[in-house]
Parts: structure tokens; C-alpha cells; sequence
């Protein structure tokens, strides 16, 4: 009987990925290899892990290199057979290259320079490959729209199925508490409702798009199929708890981003742009509020855990920051080299495979200049995404908000330094949303840049 509805929600995710193909009937078989890349990645982590494989954290598994190493080289190839043209995209991305080169030069003192190297090929070259090829698209953001689609269509289903039925890949227990908890597709808790919040903010957007005639369902029922997805997903999103604040992380994320979509759509309509230097500044203050968090132990300045429900050391964060900012100080000035300061020998030490601070884990990896070149591009996108907004509303503002929950979220989590979660997400937009080598011109319904006027 277990197998009957794990064959139903394959039916499910069959006819929707079927839709997402009258969407954009451009797409080419390429496009797969991206897709693919990313519902592995967003699954688990590991495709071993579905195959009751496992491995230490240094040395991973055979089966995830080799499956990673072929897509890598198919990838490759479709980059070779459409004379994909580096020089123009790299160019269009120097600070992201020279954030990229930085990391690899950090391989030179790692105590692990092999384990190092293929972290970063797992985590920065394979996601700026798979960029670039859905860049190679007659169409990269519908190409790009078309990847997340399928991302939602099968991880959220998918994951309803394991929590439900298949209990031993789709729940865990807290180790420490004895707490029930629901990971679906996801390794941990967090990295499911991560996952959820990308798929109700990805929706909202899009009903937002279709309200305003800028995208079309190509049926009907679409629409009301993806509000039955985003149901699934808020279902997830709130645990076995049923409780919103099942993961504070999370709906502070969900709450800010479809807040800010919100408020930029408001002012849209009043054909308000605001200052781009106010944007950097306010995206600079956040980067500086995460870093120093970790460093005093607490939430600076303003302290919102009572109102999640949560205690003043952010369910241990605290005890941990406490043991790790040492070893920060260590080595702050260009830190571990990639990956390696979380070694299976750490892991145990330390409780924990990361720093639940993704500022305080780029210094750990790549220290005080590493940070800095992460800020650097991080404030270089946004900055993208703004002139974008005065081009292409929808998408510039779309872009800017997986910007700042990124931000956000790297406050109690880690996701920068792996290049993982929302700064994927992040990363893909920053490389498909350019319009320096746009393929096509993306129309929009209005002229919002023409009369936009500018708010100090």
C-alpha cells in the first residue's frame, strides 16, 4: 500500500512538469542538466542518501562524485557545442569571478588542499556551470523560471510522500530533545522549510505576474494546481507542530520577502524607485548585523526571539558561537581555506556541520578578506537588481528579495559559504538576469522606467 500514493504523487509530478513544458516550449533538453543538478542538490544533498549509502564528511561518497562529475562534463560539453562566449559572462560577473578565484587560492593553506579543491568544485564551479548553461537558453529567464518550476513541482510533493509514508528518509528526531521532526527531501529541518519558503515566495511571485498579464498559465487549472503545491508547502512549512514558528528562520524569510515584494509592487505603482545608495546602505547594515551577532553572543541591538518563541541563545546557537568565534580569531585574516575547517574530526568536536551563521562561516573558510569580497559581490547584486527594477519591475524585485532573505537567513544559518539554499538561488539571478548578453528582449506591461522618479 506504501507504494500507491508514492505512484500517485509521481503521476502528480509528471502532469505538472508537463505544464511547465507548454510553458516555455523553448526549452531544449539541455536545460535538464541544470534542473537535475539542482532538485539532486536540493534533495537530501546527496543522491546516496536515497540508496541508504552514506560517508564521511571528507571523503564523501563515489556514487555523488561520479554522478556530479557527469553532469559537470555534460554540461561542459553543451557550453563547447554552443560556443558559449566566457570572456562576455565573465566580465558581466568580475566580482563573482574574483570572489571564485579567491576561494580556489584558499586551497593553498588548507590542512586538507585535495578534500578542499573538490568543495570547491561541488560548491562554486559546478553552480556557476549550471548558470551558465541555462544562459545559453534562447530564453535564460524563462529558461531560469522553467528550473524552478520543476524544483517546486517535485521536491514539495515528493516530500509530503516521505514525511507521510516513507517515515525513515522523511522524519528525524532531535537528538537532544527527543523533538519529532519532518526533513522531506531536505538533510535537516531547516533545510526543508528553507525549501518551503523558496516555493511559496517563487508562487506568490508568479500569481503576482499573471494578476498583472505579465505571464499567462497555459491552462486554466494551473493556477489553481500550483495554489494546491503552495498549501502543500505551508503544510510542510509548519511542521509536525502545525505551528508557524516551527522554524523561526524560515517565517521571519517568508514574512520580510513577500513584505518587501509587497512594497516594491506598491511603489511600483506610484512609479517610485528608491535611491540606490539607500539600498546599499541598508543591505550593508545587514551583513554587519549578522557578522557581529556570533562575535556578542546574541542579536545586536534589537533581540526578536521572545517573539518567536525562542530562547535568548537561539535554541544554542549561542553556546556554539561561543566555541567556534575562538577559532575565528585564529585564523581571521584569510581563515581556514574552503571547507576545510569543518572536518569529520570538528564535526564531532563541535556538535554541528556548520557555524548556524553563514558570516561567521565565510571567515571561518575564508576570513576577514573573504568576507569582504562576499560583500562586495553581495552589494554589487543588489545594486544589479536595483537598475534592474527600473528595467524589468517583476524581475528586478524578485531578484532583490532572494538577495535579502539570503542575508537574513545567514544570520542563524549557514548557506554562503557553500553556496547553497537562497544564495543559489541568489548566484543564478545575478548570471541569468543580466541584460549585457541577454539572448531576447524580455518585454514588460509597462513603461515603469521611463516615468520612474527617484525617492531619497
Amino acid at each position: 500500500m506504501l507504494q500507491l500514493p508514492l505512484i500517485l504523487a509521481c503521476i502528480f509530478i509528471f502532469f505538472m512538469l508537463r505544464l511547465d513544458r507548454k510553458q516555455y516550449p523553448e526549452a531544449t533538453y539541455a536545460l535538464w542538466i541544470p534542473a537535475i543538478w539542482m532538485l539532486l542538490i536540493t534533495s537530501k544533498g546527496s543522491i546516496a542518501v536515497w540508496f541508504g549509502a552514506g560517508g564521511e564528511m571528507d571523503e564523501g561518497n563515489s556514487l555523488d562524485r561520479l554522478l556530479l562529475s557527469v553532469l559537470l562534463i555534460i554540461a561542459l560539453l553543451i557550453l563547447i557545442k554552443k560556443r558559449f562566449n566566457w570572456a562576455n559572462h565573465i566580465k558581466d560577473n568580475s566580482w563573482l569571478m574574483v570572489l571564485i578565484c579567491f576561494t580556489l587560492v584558499t586551497v593553498l593553506w588548507s590542512d586538507m588542499p585535495f578534500v578542499s579543491f573538490k568543495r570547491w568544485i561541488r560548491w562554486t564551479i559546478s553552480a556557476v556551470i549550471m548558470a551558465f548553461v541555462v544562459r545559453t537558453e534562447v530564453e535564460p529567464r524563462q529558461a531560469l523560471l522553467s528550473v524552478f518550476r520543476r524544483v517546486v513541482y517535485v521536491n514539495i510533493p515528493l516530500s509530503i510522500i516521505v514525511v507521510r509514508f516513507y517515515g525513515d528518509l522523511g522524519r528525524q528526531y532531535v537528538p537532544w530533545s527527543g523533538d519529532l521532526t519532518w526533513i522531506g527531501v531536505g538533510t535537516h529541518k531547516n533545510a526543508l522549510t528553507a525549501l518551503c519558503v523558496f516555493a511559496m515566495f517563487f508562487l506568490v511571485w508568479t500569481f503576482i505576474r499573471r494578476w498583472r498579464s505579465i505571464e499567462k498559465p497555459t491552462t486554466w487549472y494551473q493556477t489553481y494546481l500550483e495554489v494546491f503545491i503552495f498549501l502543500l508547502a505551508f503544510y510542510l512549512f509548519m511542521g509536525p507542530q502545525h505551528s508557524l514558528t516551527y522554524s523561526s528562520t524560515s517565517l521571519v524569510c517568508l514574512v520580510i520577502g513577500v513584505a518587501t515584494l509587497l512594497i516594491f509592487n506598491w511603489l511600483k505603482k506610484r512609479n517610485i524607485v528608491l535611491n540606490a545608495n539607500l539600498i546599499s546602505i541598508f543591505i550593508g547594515f545587514i551583513i554587519l548585523f549578522g557578522t557581529i551577532t556570533p562575535f556578542m553572543g546574541h542579536l545586536p541591538f534589537f533581540d526578536v526571539s521572545e517573539v518567536l518563541n525562542r530562547d535568548s541563545t537561539l535554541t544554542g546557537r549561542a553556546d556554539l558561537w561561543d566555541r567556534l568565534v575562538p577559532c575565528a580569531k585564529q585564523n581571521f585574516l584569510l581563515g581556514y581555506g574552503i571547507g576545510a575547517f569543518w572536518s569529520d574530526l570538528r564535526i564531532d568536536e563541535m556538535r554541528s556541520m556548520e557555524a548556524h551563521n553563514g558570516y561567521l562561516d565565510v571567515i571561518l573558510n575564508y576570513g576577514l578578506v573573504g568576507l569582504i569580497l562576499f560583500s562586495i559581490f553581495l552589494l554589487n547584486s543588489s545594486r544589479k537588481a536595483h537598475r534592474e527594477i527600473i528595467k524589468n519591475s517583476d524581475w528586478g524585485i524578485f531578484w532583490f528579495c532572494v538577495i535579502l532573505m539570503t542575508l537574513i537567513q545567514n544570520i542563524p544559518e549557514s548557506s554562503l559559504s557553500p553556496f547553497t539554499g537562497l544564495f543559489r538561488v541568489a548566484l543564478l539571478l545575478q548570471i541569468c538576469c543580466q541584460t549585457g548578453t541577454q539572448s531576447k528582449p524580455i518585454m514588460e506591461t509597462d513603461n515603469y522606467a521611463s516615468c520612474a522618479k527617484v525617492s531619497n
